[in-house]
C-alpha cells in the first residue's frame, strides 16, 4: 500500500461519522459583531489595530447562552457544530496563554470556547473549532504588500520576513492549546490559504503531525493546502499528509459532487450562509427561506456531501430571530424526514425532473420539489418498486400505471390518492419525500 493509499484509507475511517451525520452548524462570532458589518470589516475598511481596539474594550456578550445555541442546533436536526475560536482579526474566544488578545481579557471575562464545547456536547452534538491561519493582529504576520491584510497599502506596516517564524510558533502553539486543553474535538476547520500563503508556508506537515499525535481521530478540512496551482491533492490518489479529510466548497454546491482521480467520492461539505454574511451584519435581512435550506441540504446529500449552515450571533451573543425561525422550520421537516438525510448518499439514478433522489442501502428516497400533473413519474423503475410510502407519516402510496401512460413501459408511477390528479398539490410544498423499497 502506497503512502497515498494509506492516507485515503485513514481518511475514509475518520470521516465515517461525518458522512452519516450530513448536517452541521457553523458559527461566526467575534469582535466584528459590534460594528455589525461582517467579519471582514477590518480588511474592507482598512482599520488599524488602534481603530479596532474599541471593539475589544466594548465586547460584553451579556446574553451569551451556548446552551440555547446547542438546543437550536439540535432541534434543527444538526448533528455537529463548528465555532470560530479565532478569526482573521486574531481575537481569540478561548483562553490562550500565548496572547492577551482574548475573551478572558474583555468584559466577558471568561472562556467562551470552553462554554460552547460543554453546551454542545451536553446535547449529544459533535464539536469542531474554526481557526484562522492568518492573523491581522499579530505583529509578525505579513501586512504591507499582503493580498488581504488591512494594512496592505500602508508602508509603515512593512514587516521583516525573517520574523515570520515567530508567528508560526505562535499559530502552532495555539492549535496545540486547542487540542490539549479542551477535550476531544471532532473537527478542526482551518481557514484559509491564498497565494504563497499555503502548504509548507504554514509548516503544514509538522502541524498535521502534531495534531495527529494529540487527537488522531480528528477530521481536518483541506484549507492548509490551498487551491489551484498551490494545492488540491485531496482530489488525487496520492494526497499530501496535509491535504485534509474533506473538501470545503464555500457558498457553492459542486455541480456533480466531488470525486477523486479514481472516480470515487471524496468527502466534502458545502459551507453556506443563512443570509449574505458570515459574521453578524445588522443591515443584512436577505435570509434564505426554510424551503431553500431544506432543498440545498437534500442537494448536498444527493451528491454525497454535507451542509454546514452558518449563523452569526450579534454582539450580545444572540442568534438572530430570523435565523432561529428558519432553523426551527428546517427542524420540523427533518423530524419527519430525517431518514432521507442521515446515512444517505447519492443514488445510481439520474436526477429526476421533479426533484432529487437520496439513497441508503435498499431504500430510495424521492424528494419531490415540483408540483406534478397526474402521478409522479419514476423514470426507469417499472417493476422495480416493491412499495412506496410517504416518509413523513408512513402512509402507503399507490404505485400503478394509469390508463393514459400505458405506452411508458419502462417507468413506474406513484400518486398520493385516487384519482391520479389528486397528486396535486404536494403534501409538503418544501419537499415531499417518498420512501421507495425496490426489488433486488
Amino acid at each position: 500500500m502506497s503512502t497515498g493509499q494509506r492516507l485515503i484509507k485513514e481518511r475514509t475511517e475518520r470521516t465515517e461519522w461525518f458522512l452519516n451525520d450530513r448536517f452541521g452548524m457553523f458559527i461566526h462570532w467575534g469582535l466584528y459583531a459590534i460594528p455589525a458589518r461582517g467579519e471582514w470589516v477590518r480588511s474592507f475598511e482598512q482599520l488599524t489595530v488602534e481603530d479596532y481596539q474599541p471593539y475589544f474594550e466594548q465586547f460584553d456578550p451579556v446574553d451569551y447562552d451556548p446552551r440555547a445555541w446547542a438546543k437550536a442546533a439540535k432541534q434543527a436536526g444538526m448533528k455537529y457544530a463548528v465555532l470560530t475560536a479565532k478569526h482573521h482579526d486574531g481575537f481569540c474566544l478561548f483562553d490562550s496563554k500565548l496572547t492577551d488578545y482574548k475573551a478572558t481579557n474583555t468584559k466577558a471575562g471568561r472562556d467562551l470556547v470552553a462554554e460552547f464545547l460543554e453546551a454542545f456536547r451536553a446535547e449529544g452534538l459533535k464539536v469542531g473549532l474554526y481557526y484562522s491561519l492568518i492573523d491581522w493582529h499579530h505583529e509578525d504576520y505579513p501586512a504591507y504588500g499582503d493580498q488581504i491584510h488591512p494594512m496592505k497599502n500602508n508602508e509603515q506596516f512593512k514587516r521583516d520576513p525573517a520574523n515570520f517564524h515567530r508567528y508560526l510558533t505562535y499559530m502552532h502553539g495555539q492549535v496545540r492549546e486547542l487540542l490539549t486543553n479542551y477535550g476531544k474535538l471532532d473537527i478542526m476547520w482551518f481557514d484559509f490559504s491564498y497565494g504563497e500563503m499555503s502548504q509548507e508556508t504554514w509548516k503544514a506537515t509538522e502541524l498535521i503531525g502534531m495534531m495527529r499525535s494529540l487527537q488522531p481521530h480528528i477530521i481536518i478540512d483541506n484549507r492548509l493546502e490551498g487551491s489551484g496551482e498551490h494545492g488540491g491533492s485531496i482530489y488525487s490518489d496520492e494526497p499530501t499528509v496535509y491535504a485534509g479529510d474533506f473538501a470545503s466548497p464555500e457558498q457553492i454546491i459542486p455541480p456533480r459532487g466531488i470525486t477523486g482521480a479514481d472516480g470515487n467520492p471524496v468527502p466534502w461539505e458545502a459551507c453556506i450562509t443563512l443570509n449574505n454574511n458570515w459574521g453578524y451584519a445588522a443591515a443584512d435581512r436577505q435570509y434564505k427561506s426554510p424551503a431553500t435550506v431544506i432543498r440545498k441540504l437534500v442537494e448536498c446529500v444527493s451528491k454525497n456531501g454535507n451542509l454546514l449552515l452558518n449563523v452569526g450571533p450579534d454582539a450580545k451573543g444572540v442568534i438572530p430571530r430570523e435565523s432561529l425561525d428558519i432553523l426551527a422550520e428546517v427542524g420540523d421537516w427533518i423530524a419527519r424526514n430525517g431518514d432521507s438525510i442521515y446515512g444517505c448518499g447519492a443514488s445510481e439514478l439520474p436526477k429526476p425532473d421533479w426533484g432529487r433522489y437520496t439513497s441508503n442501502g435498499g431504500k430510495l428516497y424521492a424528494h419531490v420539489f415540483e408540483e406534478s400533473i397526474g402521478p409522479i413519474v419514476l423514470a426507469g423503475l417499472a417493476s422495480r418498486v416493491k412499495s412506496a410510502h410517504l416518509l413523513a407519516d408512513g402512509s402507503e402510496l399507490i404505485v400503478n400505471t394509469p390508463w393514459s401512460a400505458k405506452e411508458f413501459k419502462e417507468d413506474a408511477f406513484v400518486n398520493f390518492a385516487r384519482p391520479e390528479h389528486y397528486t396535486y398539490p404536494l403534501p409538503d410544498k418544501r419537499d415531499t419525500v417518498i420512501e421507495l423499497t425496490l426489488n433486488d
